[in-house]
């Protein structure tokens, strides 16, 4: 067998190697989840389309959701359930949009309000949409991170502008089983980025981030005083 072919096939079971070992720890990981699997879709769904729609509405200020375009999760994916003016584009996501390793990616409890302004409509909304769409067509936590290298790879899902950001200041939110509702906050989508050169996650900084790999962004995260109903946050919560 000529060395060429022979360093082909090496290179190639090396991939098969990496790749299924990908596929082994996300397996583990999900093994020791509290939520080891995707629960029947119909737990995920909120039955009553306007109390979705309130929810939603609930991450930011009146002032702001008022005009906003609102998104609720039908069985076939999300779809526009009011047309809006200004933009913004509010919605409740589910668990599978956090990160690979979140301990609750199959939570049906979580319930995430959050309002995109129109930057982040444009260019982050649709990552949350195509995990959506991978997740209702039946992909596992694995290939649905693998279909999103390949929309990321081929283009298909956009570049971050710059100002994406989202309000999360619903109290009525559930964002996982230790925190509940957290702290009302607002959220910046960067490029994938070295948080500490922002002077996030510091003894004293106010600026929290989340660095995520396979969405290949990163969040930051600042708390503020108040839920979009004007109602102070109490900060003995965890």
């Amino acid at each position: 067998m000529k060395p060429v072919i022979l360093r082909t096939i090496s290179i190639i079971s090396l991939a098969l190697v990496i790749l299924l070992g990908a596929a082994w720890r996300a397996q583990a990981l999900d093994a020791k989840a509290p939520y080891p699997t995707m629960a029947p879709l119909e737990q995920y769904l909120i039955a009553d389309r306007d109390a979705e729609v309130t929810l939603a509405r609930s991450a930011a200020p009146e002032s702001v959701s008022r005009d906003a375009e609102v998104m609720v999760l039908a069985p076939h994916g999300y779809e526009t359930a009011v047309k809006g003016k200004n933009g913004f584009v509010c919605m409740v996501e589910r668990s599978w949009t956090a990160g690979i390793d979140f301990p609750e990616f199959w939570n049906p409890k979580l319930r995430g309000p959050i309002c995109f302004n129109p930057a982040a409509a444009r260019t982050y909304l649709p990552l949350t949409i195509k995990k959506t769409d991978l997740v209702l067509a039946g992909r596992s936590k694995a290939q649905m991170f693998e279909g999103l290298k390949a929309a990321f790879d081929s283009k298909e899902l956009p570049a971050l502008e710059p100002g994406a950001m989202s309000y999360m200041l619903s109290r009525q939110g559930y964002l996982n089983d230790t925190v509940g509702h957290w702290h009302p906050h607002l959220m910046f989508f960067i490029p994938q980025t070295d948080a500490q050169t922002w002077g996030a996650n510091l003894p004293g900084s106010p600026l929290i981030a989340d660095e995520q790999a396979t969405d290949r962004l990163t969040i930051f995260m600042v708390t503020v005083a108040k839920w979009s109903d004007g109602t102070a946050d109490s900060h003995d919560q965890h």
